[in-house]
């Protein structure tokens, strides 16, 4: 079977610890319900992700380099 998470195209997705993740809620002033889902059967998601946890997606971007965007995973 192939591993689609590691695939060229998909981008790379971390799971963000408390402390990343309290961070990134302070800089946008939001909370985590306020940001984009994905769901928990995602095949890109990394194996330890579980619902509430928030993803951190690294893409690359024409204009910047590198975009990183947040998910919160769920159900």
């Amino acid at each position: 079977m192939v591993d689609v998470s590691q695939h060229e195209l998909v981008p790379e997705h971390t799971v963000l610890d408390d402390d990343e993740l309290e961070d990134v809620l302070e800089e946008y002033n939001i909370k985590k319900t306020d940001l984009p889902k994905i769901k928990r059967l995602d095949s890109a998601l990394p194996d330890d992700a579980d619902v509430g946890d928030v993803i951190k997606v690294v893409r690359d971007s024409r204009t910047t380099d590198r975009a990183m965007v947040y998910r919160l995973v769920v159900e």
